[in-house]
């Protein structure tokens, strides 16, 4: 019998005959409704992330707006990615995940433009699970800049509320705000696990 085998039988030993416990699941599974643009849009300023919150029908310069202040020209661009999002910006050489990029390469590239599955005001979350306009996983944490366009249909209150509309099955990317870790003495360090800026386009 292993460690654990003996610690098991252990533990079925001593609750043996003990009664039955009803736990009490009166966890909150919503949040509310109103203000969760603007709640989400507070909550990822808060992760030193940069914010625009935007009509739909501004995404577009919006996007070429912040792609030009960085002077990005070489864009990593995910299968599945409206048209559309794009369409105001300047000629960009546009790197397509198909054949599978290089890190290498992704490293090379001036920024990654993607969708996203679902966002949480509560938290200032947003969610890939590598659907259209979000590409793979590598695609995002490798780039140093990510720009990111949230539709406001996509934002849910709550995190039970994002994790229902969620398939398990997928690769899921919680991402809140730019990478950035602090060691032991809370020295801040950005741009280890991912990219260094995230920039959020919220459209209304």
């Amino acid at each position: 019998m292993s460690s654990r085998e003996r610690v098991l039988a252990r533990v079925r030993a001593a609750v043996a005959g003990a009664p039955r416990v009803e736990i009490p699941r009166d966890y909150r599974t919503t949040g509310p409704e109103s203000g969760r643009v603007e709640r989400f849009a507070d909550r990822v300023r808060d992760y030193k992330a940069v914010v625009h919150v935007v009509p739909a029908a501004e995404v577009a310069t919006t996007v070429a707006d912040a792609l030009s202040r960085r002077g990005a020209r070489r864009i990593v661009v995910p299968d599945g990615l409206p048209e559309g999002w794009l369409s105001a910006a300047a000629p960009l050489e546009r790197l397509a995940d198909d054949p599978p990029l290089t890190a290498a390469l992704l490293d090379a590239a001036d920024g990654v433009v993607t969708g996203c599955a679902v966002a949480v005001a509560e938290t200032g979350t947003i969610v890939l699970d590598a659907g259209p306009g979000q590409g793979r996983r590598a695609l995002t944490l490798v780039p140093d800049y990510h720009l990111c366009v949230v539709p406001d249909e996509r934002i849910v209150p709550s995190v039970p509320e994002a994790v229902a509309r969620l398939d398990p099955g997928r690769p899921l990317t919680w991402i809140s705000g730019p990478s950035a870790t602090s060691d032991i003495e809370l020295n801040r360090v950005e741009g280890v696990h991912g990219p260094r800026t995230l920039e959020v386009i919220i459209a209304v």
